[in-house]
């Protein structure tokens, strides 16, 4: 096996890394303070987003910086999932970053969905202008009334009537919904029928969120964060009613597009992790040697130097079994790397959270503020992860499973 980036993922990774020194590191945290002053009102319905950031894309797409994570070398830069990996590694040392590069969540699975499912007309009419960073998506699968770990509790319904689709259902953690510029949803849901197994009765529909019926409720805050100008929304759909060819590939196909656009999502995920915890670990380093206390830097008291080394080896253990599991699905596909894929979104989301845990601690009082340090929201973000597609009992679970079968275990 071999994790060596490409020439081309090798440059891409380089113009990234400058792009981000010269553009965004010097703006951040501006940019998160005119959020934060647009955000002051407290309705999510008056979130702005700030010109620098569509001053910030329009350079990266003229620089050739643009939906580099679309393996398809018309509509994106064709890299490999080992090639991207690189990059996303990269951009996840910013909160800005990804979306300056048209590389965020969950825009980026969404794209890849209608990339790879979607009709002709689909795709004309919402993956182009995703792909142009012209308008925002939103993925909606979790419910609140039922565990969702277990997708085939899926209470909402997607249910054929002639030509339309009737859409029916609660839905919450729907990320991005409060971006004014959100105008696409993806909505998972279940379609009933008794000739067909349990992984066969969802449908994922495309629906415009200005559609009739559609009601965002509120948006829901992260340890008292509503994470503006995004959010994560709770939303009602009552009798929404569609026509059937905003249904991807058709109804009772939901599951293997599920699985379809988790697995390299789970890539991108884990390596921006790894790129959050090396960018956590040089700050911690940087305040252990700069701050005295009792006489001494403090990387040299209270086993902060055990800690450190533990981290980094910690964070080169998750890059590489994440290379490793991209370096598999490249060669024999998502099914095949199964025990790769749930055991890096186990691992990166861990590892970070500790990182986080372990530099806020080494900032004392400064770690705790989002104003001071970006370690709190580094926190949130790695505790989120270990639910968000799937939670960690879940994938620990998958992992069991599969070596059960080595066994002869059925279950």
């Amino acid at each position: 096996m071999d994790f060596e980036p490409s020439a081309k993922a090798k440059d891409y990774v380089a113009r990234v890394r400058a792009f981000m020194r010269e553009h965004i590191v010097p703006i951040e945290n501006d940019y998160w303070a005119q959020v934060e002053s647009a955000a002051q009102g407290g309705d999510w319905r008056t979130w702005k987003i700030p010109q620098t950031m569509e001053d910030l894309k329009a350079k990266a797409r003229a620089q050739g910086l643009w939906n580099m994570f679309l393996p398809d070398d018309k509509l994106g830069a064709g890299l490999s999932i080992v090639d991207y990996a690189q990059v996303a590694e990269e951009t996840g040392r910013s909160f800005m970053a990804p979306e300056v590069f048209n590389c965020s969540a969950p825009d980026t699975g969404n794209m890849e969905v209608l990339w790879r499912y979607g009709s002709d007309a689909q795709k004309e009419k919402w993956l182009k202008p995703l792909l142009a960073g012209e308008i925002r998506s939103v993925f909606c699968m979790t419910e609140p009334d039922v565990a969702s770990s277990d997708a085939t509790n899926m209470q909402a319904t997607a249910i054929v009537e002639g030509d339309d689709i009737v859409l029916n259902g609660r839905k919450w953690w729907s990320s991005g919904v409060g971006d004014p510029r959100c105008k696409i949803a993806i909505f998972m849901a279940h379609t009933p029928d008794a000739t067909r197994d349990r992984h066969e009765q969802h449908s994922m529909v495309l629906v415009p969120v200005d559609t009739s019926g559609v009601t965002i409720k509120r948006m829901l805050p992260v340890f008292g964060s509503h994470d503006a100008p995004h959010g994560h929304g709770e939303m009602q759909f009552e009798n929404v009613r569609v026509p059937v060819a905003n249904v991807l590939v058709g109804p009772g196909h939901g599951f293997p597009i599920a699985q379809g656009r988790l697995g390299p999502g789970r890539i991108h995920h884990c390596m921006r992790c790894i790129g959050a915890s090396e960018r956590m670990l040089e700050l911690m380093i940087e305040r252990g040697m700069k701050r005295v206390a009792f006489g001494q830097p403090l990387v040299n008291l209270g086993g902060n130097r055990e800690r450190i080394a533990n981290l980094r080896m910690a964070i080169d253990q998750a890059r590489l079994l994440t290379l490793y599991a991209a370096w598999k699905m490249d060669k024999v596909g998502n099914r095949a790397a199964m025990t790769e894929i749930s055991s890096i979104k186990v691992v990166a989301p861990n590892v970070m959270q500790k990182v986080a845990d372990d530099a806020i601690q080494m900032f004392g009082g400064a770690g705790m503020s989002n104003d001071d340090t970006p370690l709190a929201s580094f926190f949130a973000t790695a505790r989120l992860l270990r639910l968000a597609d799937g939670p960690d009992e879940v994938h620990r679970d998958v992992i069991a499973r599969i070596e059960l079968r080595k066994h002869g275990a059925n279950r």
